[in-house]
């Protein structure tokens, strides 16, 4: 053979997977995709598990809880908690096993947009923002500045771009208002006119929810369309660890189980300060805590769909600062994330965050870490996965989209080898080694596969050192501010034009730009 024979055929082989990999993927030939069963990881044995389980019963049946609302003590005492002399509601092991029979096993987070509905079940998994930092990331000065509503608009807006980030839970603080009701709605509005996929939020107080409510009725078309599909869900911390319910919390939850609206219950406590140090102590806490918010909701409204947030979190002990980057809290999510899967509720937790302040390697290794393996232990909702620096208290932008093509990478991981008949057959083999080329680059299998069984980075640089030198040596993060930039100077308000001026002038709404006419 001469020498021109198979340069050609590499030289067109090359061309040919240079074209595919430029070409659009259809939605369903994509190698990653919301809801890729994880599960393959356990942190605990099945003893383990089950010994977590019984501590956590007895926690909720010796300690019980602190601080419920007079209603919830209605509504708990009328389930059948004990109302203790110390003022602490304990929870009987039968009544946890019969409002766990009740419980929905399966929930649907819907979008705005159904092409973005999240079925929560088994190991279904998923990836999302959430937190309330208080700050953004500057990453081009390396400085931090207070996070406003705009910025949640435009991290919204970002999200609904990035196929690998698939729901929109605030992220960060709008710290532009101080007024409670303006805030809850303004970041109702903010999240809103940004994002079609699912939205959680928080809400201040009770009082506020009517108003809110009203809003989220105006842009789904009604109440009865929104009961139909609850595209906001509450997230509600309606614990103040250890042991001890968050009463305004509380009195918006029961406000929103009423309402229809899906719930995140989720226990925080931070391990070494507000939950036990070792680590499996902290994770029946956060337990028992959750257990305690699945019996409150189910006994308002059994089959809420709820999702059993337990997101213990861990301190640097020398320091007693949170440390959301470490192997320890990488472990605890995996953990409480076999704990969802043994009650067999729909789980969600917090991974991908960072204590870096700034997008740097510490920052890729942390977020890669916790978020493989949250994902790999089968977490149906893994909160927080991109954009949190500081242990939570900055947001960035840059962050967010290099974590798209992170989570990328992260969910090929949970997909895992597919084995197959066909898969493993050695035809392809034995054709290219007996009658063929001596490689693979050529191969219909190669060019009918790549898109589909490997996934490729949109931001990150796989080019030889020469390649990148003749390409100006270009940096990570200043591609990342360029997309950032590019997504962020388009028209793409999500809220029709008439809607949105009905609703800014009857909620009073912060005017955001590039929404419609300039508003």
């Amino acid at each position: 053979m001469t020498e021109s024979g198979p340069s050609r055929r590499r030289s067109g082989g090359r061309s040919a997977r240079i074209a595919a990999r430029a070409a659009p993927v259809a939605p369903a030939d994509r190698p990653v995709w919301p809801g890729i069963p994880g599960g393959q990881y356990s942190p605990l044995t099945d003893d383990e598990v089950r010994r977590i389980h019984e501590a956590a019963l007895d926690a909720l049946e010796q300690i019980g809880m602190a601080n419920a609302p007079p209603s919830g003590i209605e509504i708990l005492t009328g389930a059948g908690c004990v109302l203790g002399s110390d003022g602490r509601l304990r929870f009987p092991r039968a009544l946890v096993a019969e409002m766990l029979e009740k419980a929905a096993k399966t929930v649907t987070l819907h979008g705005r947009d159904p092409r973005f509905d999240l079925e929560l079940s088994g190991r279904r998994v998923h990836y999302g923002t959430a937190g309330a930092a208080v700050h953004i990331v500057e990453a081009e000065t390396g400085t931090y500045r207070d996070s406003t509503t705009q910025d949640l608009y435009d991290a919204a807006r970002l999200v609904q771009q990035l196929d690998n980030v698939h729901f929109f839970q605030r992220p960060m603080v709008c710290r532009d208002i101080t007024d409670n009701l303006a805030l809850d709605l303004n970041t109702i509005h903010a999240s809103c006119a940004g994002t079609t996929k699912h939205i959680g939020t928080s809400f201040v107080e009770a009082a506020n929810m009517a108003e809110s409510l009203a809003l989220i009725h105006e842009i789904a078309g009604g109440e009865e369309a929104y009961r139909a599909r609850p595209f906001i869900s509450n997230t509600n911390t309606f614990v103040v660890p250890p042991m001890a319910f968050a009463t305004e919390s509380c009195q918006v939850l029961e406000v929103a189980v009423r309402a229809g609206m899906p719930v995140l219950l989720l226990s925080a406590g931070q391990a070494g300060a507000t939950a036990p140090a070792p680590l499996a102590a902290s994770v029946v806490q956060a337990v028992a805590e959750v257990l305690a918010g699945m019996v409150y909701v189910n006994a308002i409204k059994p089959g809420v769909p709820a999702v059993f947030g337990t997101w213990p979190f861990v301190s640097d002990l020398r320091t007693g600062a949170m440390s959301g980057g470490s192997g320890e809290q990488a472990l605890l999510t995996a953990a409480v994330s076999q704990m969802h899967r043994f009650y067999g509720l729909p789980g969600g937790a917090a991974a991908g965050m960072t204590d870096s302040k700034l997008p740097d390697m510490q920052a890729g290794w942390e977020q890669a870490i916790s978020n493989v393996m949250a994902g790999l232990s089968g977490l149906n909702m893994v909160y927080e996965s991109v954009g949190m620096h500081a242990s939570l208290l900055g947001f960035s932008f840059e962050s967010l989209v290099l974590g798209n093509d992170m989570l990328g990478q992260v969910q090929r991981c949970v997909r895992g080898i597919n084995v197959t008949e066909e898969s493993t057959s050695i035809e392809v083999m034995k054709s290219v080694c007996l009658e063929g080329p001596g490689h693979y680059l050529s191969a219909d299998q190669t060019l009918r596969l790549m898109q589909s069984e490997y996934i490729y980075p949109e931001i990150a640089d796989r080019s030889s050192p020469k390649e990148w030198v003749e390409r100006g040596r270009p940096d990570l993060v200043e591609k990342a501010r360029r997309k950032v930039r590019t997504i962020l100077a388009q028209e793409n308000h999500m809220i029709a034009p008439d809607l949105h001026k009905r609703l800014a002038a009857r909620f009073d709404l912060v005017p955001l730009k590039h929404a419609h006419n300039g508003a």
